[in-house]
C-alpha cells in the first residue's frame, strides 16, 4: 500500500497502520515530543530516521518480538557468559548507554540516533518509561540497551557491545527480569539473525497490535526496574 507521506498534525494521531508502505513507512513529520512518542508506541508505530532527513514513522509487517520467558540460550552462550564475570543492572546509567548506542560502528559514519532522538528518550527516561540495560565487566560498562516500557510491553530502541556476547547477556537481563514481573514481549521491531538466535519471531502486524493492545493498560510500578546479577546468573 502506498505510504500516506502528509506531514502529521499537531495532536498526536498517525494514519492507520494498513496505510503504511511495504518497508513499514507510515508518516514524515510531526516531532518527538514525549507525549507523541507514547502515543505512537501504543498503536505499534516508531520513530526511525537519520541526521538530515524529516522525522520518519514506522510499522512494518512482520513484527519481530521475543517472550520473555522464552528466550534461547545456547550452549556455547552460556559457557561464555559464565567465563567472562559480567554484572547486568537496570537503570544504573541510562546517559551512558544511550550515548554508547549514538557512537557509530562497522565502520558507519554516524547512527540514527539524532541529538533530537537522545534528548528525547533521556527525558522519557525521567518520566519513567525509559529504561536501560547495563553490562559491566570489571566495573567497566562494556555493553547495554535502552527501549521503553508501557504497561507490560517493552520497545527495545537500541543496543552496543564492546566486547563479546555484551549486547546478548544485556537481553538476556532485560528478558530475566521481565519474565519475573509478566511482562508479555519485548517488542524487537525488525528481526536480525543476532535476535533470532536468541528466540525472537516474527507476527503478522494484526496478530502484533492484537498483543500490544492487551499489554499496554496494564500498571506496572517503578519497582519492577531494579536488577543486579552475576553473568553465571544469567545462564
Amino acid at each position: 500500500m502506498t505510504c500516506t507521506m502528509t506531514h502529521l498534525p499537531e495532536k498526536y494521531s498517525f494514519p492507520a497502520l494498513e496505510t503504511a508502505s511495504t518497508e513499514g513507512l507510515l508518516a514524515i513529520g510531526g516531532d518527538l515530543d514525549p507525549e507523541r512518542i507514547l502515543s505512537a508506541y501504543r498503536q505499534g508505530i516508531f520513530p526511525w530516521y537519520s541526521a538530515g532527513q524529516p522525522i520518519l514513522w514506522w510499522s512494518p509487517d512482520p513484527r519481530a518480538i521475543l517472550y520473555p520467558q522464552q528466550v534461547r540460550i545456547s550452549r556455547s552462550l552460556r559457557r561464555s557468559l559464565r567465563q567472562r564475570g559480567f554484572v547486568i543492572t537496570a537503570d544504573r546509567y541510562f546517559a551512558g548507554v544511550i550515548r554508547q548506542c549514538t557512537q557509530p560502528r562497522n565502520g558507519q559514519s554516524g547512527t540514527w540516533i539524532t541529538p533530537n532522538m537522545e534528548q528525547a528518550y533521556t527525558t522519557l527516561h525521567q518520566m519513567g518509561y525509559a529504561h536501560s540495560i547495563e553490562t559491566w565487566q570489571d566495573s567497566k560498562l562494556v555493553g547495554g540497551l535502552y527501549g521503553i516500557a508501557i504497561g507490560k510491553a517493552f520497545f527495545g530502541e537500541s543496543m552496543f557491545s564492546q566486547t563479546t556476547d555484551a549486547s546478548k547477556a544485556a537481553l538476556i537481563g532485560l528478558a530475566s527480569l521481565l519474565a519475573t514481573q509478566g511482562y508479555h514481549f519485548i517488542d524487537c521491531q525488525v528481526a536480525s539473525p543476532h535476535l533470532e538466535s536468541l528466540g525472537a519471531e516474527s507476527l503478522p502486524r494484526q496478530q502484533f497490535t492484537q498483543q500490544l493492545a492487551q499489554a499496554v493498560n496494564v500498571h506496572i510500578s517503578a519497582e519492577a526496574w531494579q536488577l543486579e546479577k552475576q553473568g553465571a546468573q544469567l545462564a
